[in-house]
């Protein structure tokens, strides 16, 4: 228990030291000057976990790269993505428009199964409202009819696994 202390206190003092010679305020300051084997530097919730589990080889890091560095420097962070581009490539994306025009020519054509892959997915209220309104006014839609099938078992797949789950 005596080592484990001294060693926290150590890899303090380190880190102290550290933070004072790259002009940093916190420890997450230090993970800028810490390389990764996979690239780029160290993120700060790898720095907490080598601090509790091995700070001695956190110890070391930090004394080969910024206290024993003359001039410590900054890692470039590591090449990420950018945030649009990791869609799917085959998947097409269309506008609200470009979907209204699809799904009207699938209802000029009378293809159901493209019907009812277009068709926004309504809640089982809006539905209930949307077939009362349509037999008040004397018609009914098999489109309708069917989104309101497919609300109801949506919904009722939603109670099913909120009840196994508790």
């Amino acid at each position: 228990m005596k080592e484990d202390t001294k060693s926290l206190r150590e890899i303090e003092d380190v880190i102290a030291k550290a933070i004072k010679k790259v002009g940093g305020r916190k420890e997450n300051d230090l993970c800028k000057y810490i390389p990764m084997t996979s690239g780029g530097y160290m993120h700060h919730f790898t720095l907490k976990k080598l601090k509790s589990k091995q700070p001695g080889e956190l110890g070391s890091m930090i004394e080969k790269f910024i206290i024993n560095s003359d001039k410590p420097t900054i890692i470039p962070p590591k090449q990420r993505a950018a945030r649009g581009s990791r869609k799917k490539r085959d998947q097409l994306s269309f506008s609200r428009i470009q979907l209204e025009r699809m799904l009207n020519i699938a209802r000029l054509a009378g293809d159901k199964e493209m019907i009812n892959m277009l068709s926004p997915k309504k809640s089982l209220p809006t539905c209930k409202r949307e077939l009362i309104a349509s037999i008040r006014h004397g018609k009914v839609e098999q489109e309708l009819w069917n989104s309101y099938i497919e609300a109801v078992a949506a919904q009722q797949a939603l109670e099913n696994s909120y009840s196994l789950s508790r």
